[in-house]
């Protein structure tokens, strides 16, 4: 008799829902995923023990008639595609048919379902049918997951914290919320609203849900396209970044999905605005034809494949440096309390919008000057604990400092802002959040961007210099406010513009040495080091070998800084070495990085006036005068009316 044998339904279904229900989350997702193809407008999702007692969605959706009502929990039944050709063509967020039999087969399901004429309800337990009957006929689909995985206990063992599974679904969530604006969801976690967004089509009211007032306001719109693709979303200033690429959501069609690449060319865009190590905060929304998309390469649909993508990844760059191109990125100082950053911005906005910025804290992360980075919060980023999450529109807990605390005392503030904890706040947050919908809505729209200087002449002000702090900033003015600039930081943008330039002329200005320089590696460096000589002429280092294992360099560009050559070309092989693919661009790009900060100014050195001004003007002439070239902050202004307020001179 054979060794193979014919697995039943029940055993494969099983299998099937080890690749698709990995955890609550993954129930949630896909179920959402189907109230969405029908066309519902209104989602609810209400969840007990983080989804792991209790997962109910309702929406108000086409429905099942009542003969698809047990075709829908066969595998592999589905009216999204009827052959091969509609598997190219997919517009859908499912298709495969494997979602609603997998989750049965490993929980307590029970729908009720209607098209508007008669309803319908089914029972299964463990993928076994219990039974079916007549139901009311509400339009849409209610469907009931319990005790999820209560006949599959190994699946139970690799449940996280109640908290990481709640994170997990409030995730997945947001990011519909954020691709589907047109939808209202509402999401409950243990009769505590979380989330609930209007579904007016809004997306920047979606992000102020999520993300908090602040954040939504100071986001920058961006859209592009190409013969094949068209892009729009939004993205944070450079100032407000997270410590994770995880607050970076890219959409393509209406399906969120995780690519590396798309992720790496929205980094490009930001280019040296960035701090190392930070990431920003994006919406990325891309609409392209489905035959450029695979979808179907892996079980969560979020992983695909990209024809044309150097295309898109190149859009998505140009598109990203033209919206800062056009803007003057000088941030503010310390955060000012509401008021005062309402007024200095020219807003228009009455109190009314105020107060739901004081109901719901800003977002997560205020500006410290001279660090270059956001302050991070306690909670995981964006996968957040139960206590953030229960605060829809709060972010997290601001940083005190002395200038919040002082400017905000005209409002009958405190300095320091957190989460509410205690469960009447949160139940008042809770019930203020659909009466504040059309308030957040007025204030996203009431925001105006202060128009940028005329980039051609110069994205920075006019600056008069008044002095230095300490040799390390200079301390500058004009009818706008103070400013203080980091003098290394100005000179290495400076240099870097200079170096990158000059680095791709090396060989018209050659510098001969009296005493060449030697250099010794191990075998297999030397090897590498050997294979691409030609690309390290191109950033003017010029190897001959020199016996065994070491090489020679009787010449380099005039314009390497002095007294730093040895060491320079040291760390640009050391580049070349840690490159597993070499790349002549980036490798150009991190000789004139090491350039400018070796050639610039340090702290603690003092400078006569005519010296700053001359700085400054070599500033203004810059092309990206805001970042150094590892994105730390070169300028930080506070307003004139700022400065009154601190002294009392204004109320």
């Amino acid at each position: 008799m054979g060794k193979i044998i014919q697995l039943d339904d029940a055993l494969s279904n099983k299998i099937a829902a080890g690749e698709v229900v990995e955890r609550p989350a993954s129930v949630v997702k896909e179920l959402l995923e189907n109230s969405i193809d029908a066309g519902s407008t209104v989602i609810e999702i209400d969840l007990e023990e983080a989804g792991l007692a209790k997962i109910r969605i309702t929406d108000n959706g086409d429905g099942l008639e009542e003969d698809d009502v047990l075709a829908a929990f066969e595998r592999h039944a589905t009216s999204k595609i009827k052959n091969e050709t509609d598997l190219f063509r997919i517009r859908t967020l499912g298709f495969r048919g494997e979602a609603l039999p997998s989750i049965a087969s490993v929980s307590r399901l029970e729908m009720k379902t209607s098209t508007g004429q008669e309803g319908n309800r089914i029972k299964i337990e463990g993928g076994k049918v219990e039974s079916l009957e007549k139901a009311d006929a509400r339009k849409g689909t209610d469907i009931t997951i319990t005790d999820l995985f209560f006949n599959t206990p190994a699946r139970l063992k690799y449940m996280k914290t109640i908290h990481t599974e709640l994170g997990n679904i409030t995730d997945i969530v947001n990011r519909l919320a954020l691709a589907n604006p047109d939808i209202s969801f509402r999401l409950v976690h243990n009769d505590r609203k979380l989330l609930h967004t209007a579904g007016n089509g809004d997306v920047r009211q979606v992000l102020a849900a999520i993300y908090g007032l602040n954040m939504a306001k100071s986001m920058v719109p961006i859209a592009g396209e190409s013969l094949d693709y068209k892009i729009n979303g939004y993205i944070s200033l450079p100032e407000v970044t997270r410590a994770s690429r995880n607050y970076i959501s890219t959409m393509i069609n209406g399906r969120f999905i995780k690519n590396y690449a798309l992720v790496k060319a929205i980094l490009e865009g930001y280019h040296t605005l960035l701090p190392i190590g930070r990431y920003p905060v994006v919406l990325l929304s891309i609409e392209m034809d489905p035959l450029l998309i695979d979808v179907n390469v892996h079980p969560s649909k979020m992983e695909v494949r990209l024809s044309k993508e150097q295309e898109l990844n190149s859009l998505v760059s140009a598109v990203i440096k033209d919206a800062f191109k056009k803007k003057e990125l000088i941030p503010a100082g310390l955060v000012t309390s509401k008021h005062e950053k309402l007024k200095s911005e020219q807003t228009s906005m009455n109190l009314d919008h105020l107060s739901v910025e004081k109901k719901y804290p800003p977002a997560r992360g205020n500006v410290i000057p001279g660090h270059g980075s956001a302050v991070e919060d306690k909670a995981t980023e964006m996968s957040r604990p139960i206590a953030e999450a229960e605060n829809s529109f709060g972010e997290g807990t601001v940083i005190p400092n002395w200038r919040n605390a002082f400017l905000a005392a005209e409002d009958g503030e405190t300095g320091t802002e957190t989460n509410a904890t205690d469960g009447s706040a949160e139940e008042e947050a809770s019930h203020d959040i659909d009466k504040k919908q059309q308030e957040i809505t007025s204030s996203c729209a009431s925001v105006e961007t202060v128009p940028s200087p005329n980039a051609k002449e110069s994205r920075v002000p006019p600056l008069y210099p008044i002095g230095q702090m300490h040799g390390t900033y200079i301390l500058a003015q004009n009818d706008r406010g103070l400013y203080i600039i980091d003098q290394h930081a100005a000179q290495e943008r400076i240099k870097y513009e200079y170096f990158k330039d000059k680095v791709g002329e090396v060989a018209s200005e050659l510098q001969e040495l009296l005493v060449p320089l030697t250099l010794e590696y191990s075998a297999d460096e030397c090897i590498k080091i050997n294979e691409h000589r030609q690309e390290l002429e191109k950033v003017g280092v010029f190897l001959e070998p020199f016996g065994l294992n070491s090489f020679i360099i009787r010449s380099h560009p005039q314009w390497f800084p002095g007294g730093k050559e040895k060491q320079l070309i040291e760390e640009m092989i050391e580049q070349l070495l840690a490159m597993k693919k070499v790349d002549i661009k980036k490798l150009r790009e991190e000789a004139a990085i090491m350039m400018s900060c070796k050639a610039s100014i340090k702290a603690n050195h003092h400078l006569r006036n005519d010296e700053i001004q001359a700085l400054l003007d070599e500033l203004r002439r810059s092309s990206d005068p805001f970042t150094c070239p590892h994105g730390r902050p070169i300028i930080i202004h506070y307003s004139t009316y700022e400065m009154e307020k601190m002294f009392k001179r204004v109320m």
